[in-house]
């Protein structure tokens, strides 16, 4: 069965924006990356941060790598939606994605943590926030162990923050428990194109079906 998902109207200047957080080892950047495989109309907001890049990072596209003194000016002009210090590094969404977005008629993705959600969630009231869970705390570990990155303090660490973390689950608007990654990139999908559906209504596609009935009332 083919389903017929709304399209973005290209000269549209209202951009749903769509929030994503969840604890490191959850999947979130699995799904994320299947979201855009699967879902069009999609841009992307590449943080701003001050940590070095990992094995194949590349700077532009998974972060935009800077240094500390560099950022913190950053902040000091306003530049940024949100900021917050994470294990010592410097992370922000600079204020130029979403014009940017809306520019080029499409909806925007954010992949934040919780305390950057939080800041950005006050600023735009509207935007939607998705928080991607793991289905247990050994699950979690055994993913932050499989990826073979961090030292077994920096896994504790972020277990313990993970604990801190899922507490904010109930000021999101969506919760998907990551158990299966096929269901949960449908899942996630089925969002994006839910709040397309009630946020633009599909005016392109609606406004011929009125005329047709408007037609078939002057002629009565």
């Amino acid at each position: 069965m083919s389903l017929n998902h709304p399209r973005r109207n290209e000269n549209s200047k209202v951009s749903a924006v769509f929030i994503i957080s969840a604890p490191s080892g959850s999947g979130k950047s699995t799904l994320v990356s299947r979201l855009f495989a699967n879902v069009p109309g999609l841009t992307f907001s590449v943080s701003y941060t001050t940590r070095l890049p990992r094995g194949s990072e590349c700077d532009g596209k998974d972060y935009h790598f800077t240094t500390r003194e560099d950022f913190e000016a950053r902040v000091k002009r306003g530049e940024f939606l949100e900021y917050a210090d994470v294990f010592g590094n410097y992370y922000g969404t600079h204020s130029g994605v979403l014009e940017r977005a809306r520019g080029e008629g499409k909806d925007l993705v954010l992949d934040i943590d919780v305390q950057g959600a939080g800041q950005l969630k006050r600023k735009l009231p509207e935007a939607v926030t998705i928080f991607v869970l793991a289905p247990s705390r050994q699950v979690l570990e055994q993913r932050l162990r499989a990826r073979g990155e961090d030292r077994e303090a920096v896994i504790d660490r972020r277990l313990a923050d993970a604990a801190r973390e899922i507490r904010n689950y109930e000021n999101y608007d969506y919760v998907i428990i990551n158990d299966s990654l096929e269901r949960s990139a449908e899942t996630l999908s089925a969002i994006v194109y839910a709040e397309r559906v009630r946020r633009i209504r599909i005016e392109e596609s609606i406004r011929p079906i009125l005329d047709t009935f408007e037609v078939k009332e002057s002629l009565r």
